[in-house]
């Protein structure tokens, strides 16, 4: 048998192969995560703890001024999310979240299920605990990791630029010591002060369109040196100086 005619066998024996491999990969489940393993494919009309933890994910790809619900149910606006964390990464957007959807995940997250370019350290300068805040350790903790996914999605937007938070979650204690208002939302855990590159009022504009309830930033009372960024259900935004 001629070089040549060996070289075309191995040629289509090689695409056969990596034909195969990839029939298998895309038919095949996510990998497996140490943080959370998706089990099914995810689509508009069902419901679950699963949607739960993948609303939590891409509640940060969202429309201007839009909070997206983590309520467990995949709905037209979870759809719609979903599609737009594809097309943030380069994804096939359908708006259903399956094996390609869940890997893109898994690559974004550690372990402990914070995303890859924020931690729970970064996020709570005040204790190691979470408590002494105006709701449980467990729930301050929870709204921190939702606060981060929206982070995650707001820094990728700005060309993947890394975001410094310099506060996050307080207890009484600590938010009184940081002159902070009576009622903060850093009391609850779902609060970031956010400063250095990009600019204040580049964190302050974009940050409009990563599920933030709450934007204050320069040209608001005692926010000329930082972006705040929170995690309320309605909305509430002043940053004069940046148009907002």
């Amino acid at each position: 048998m001629s070089r040549r005619v060996i070289r075309l066998v191995l040629s289509i024996v090689m695409f056969m192969a990596a034909t195969l491999g990839g029939m298998l990969a895309t038919a095949g489940p996510a990998q497996a995560d140490e943080c959370y393993t998706w089990g099914r494919t995810l689509s508009e009309g069902m419901s679950g703890a699963d949607v739960t933890q993948l609303q939590i994910r891409v509640a940060g790809h969202v429309d201007s001024g839009e909070i997206l619900s983590v309520d467990g149910n995949f709905g037209p606006r979870t759809k719609a999310a979903v599609t737009k964390f594809q097309q943030a990464y380069g994804l096939a957007a359908d708006g259903v979240a399956g094996s390609q959807t869940f890997s893109k995940i898994y690559a974004l997250q550690d372990p402990d299920c914070t995303p890859i370019h924020f931690t729970y350290s970064e996020l709570n300068k005040c204790n190691s605990t979470w408590e002494g805040g105006a709701v449980s350790a467990a729930t301050a903790k929870s709204n921190a990791l939702r606060t981060m996914w929206k982070l995650e999605a707001m820094r990728h937007a700005l060309g993947d630029t890394p975001i410094v938070v310099s506060s996050g979650f307080r207890s009484y204690a600590c938010n009184s010591a940081a002159g902070g208002a009576s009622n903060s939302r850093h009391l609850y855990g779902d609060a970031a002060d956010l400063v250095g590159n990009p600019s204040l009022c580049q964190l302050a504009q974009r940050a409009r369109y990563h599920g933030f309830g709450g934007i204050f930033g320069p040209g608001y009372p005692d926010h000329n040196d930082h972006t705040h960024v929170d995690g309320r259900t309605s909305r509430s935004w002043s940053a004069p100086n940046c148009g907002i």
